[in-house]
């Protein structure tokens, strides 16, 4: 079983073999390398995950995903359901990393706010299938938008992730798929898990910015973490 040093290799490696859009401004604001992948935060033996697109400039500055307006609000959320108050500061509301995974479909930051097209994300898929299989220890996944949510199409039957995303219910029902990874051994390794989808949590996503923290609590009384 590889270890996540590895992986984090394995994934540089991809990025250096083939060229894809990368906000290079970004990394240089930040004095980062770009293709230093930003691939998860958090604890993998958490029974919770947060699965958003993809990294923007407040990710890459920190380090670290879902720490920009979205995440924050994501964090907070978890946070007042966890202690029952608010963080006193960011300090104590990062302290939600020890009982979460923060991930995202592809660990690099595209240009401007427009998502990897399929095949950028499909190349990097077998990394965050080794990372959501592999090291992670949790089954329950709350999903970050319709990206988010549909990267997880090729785990369901055919048309099952496209159905379930386009009922009524989606955010307040659940979808179970079972996702598989390849180690470097070639040996196949499955887990099953549970999804649960929630609207982007954008200040653009206007039909359900307003709504989201009620619908994260919603979520969350229904999560044992």
């Amino acid at each position: 079983m590889s270890d996540l040093a590895g992986l984090l290799h394995q994934i540089r490696q991809e990025a250096e073999r083939q060229e894809f859009p990368l906000d290079l401004p970004v990394y240089q604001s930040a004095r980062k390398d770009a293709l230093t992948p930003i691939l998860y935060a958090g604890n993998l033996k958490s029974q919770l995950c947060f699965f958003g697109r993809d990294l923007g400039r407040d990710e890459v500055h920190a380090g670290q995903p879902l720490i920009g307006a979205a995440g924050t609000l994501v964090r907070e959320g978890f946070f007042q359901a966890w202690y029952g108050r608010k963080a006193k500061n960011r300090a104590e509301l990062n302290s939600v990393c020890d009982r979460l995974l923060l991930t995202n479909t592809v660990p690099y930051k595209p240009p401007g706010n427009k998502a990897y097209a399929p095949e950028v994300k499909e190349r990097f898929r077998p990394f965050i299938e080794q990372l959501l299989v592999i090291h992670w220890r949790g089954k329950q996944i709350i999903t970050l938008g319709t990206e988010a949510f549909k990267w997880f199409t090729p785990y369901g039957r055919k048309g099952e992730v496209n159905d379930f995303f386009s009922r009524e219910d989606r955010f307040s029902s659940h979808l179970n798929v079972t996702l598989t990874a390849q180690d470097e051994q070639g040996l196949l390794h499955q887990r099953l898990v549970s999804l649960m989808p929630l609207p982007h949590p954008s200040p653009l996503n206007q039909r359900y910015y307003a709504q989201f923290p009620q619908m994260l609590q919603n979520r969350l009384n229904d999560v044992a973490f």
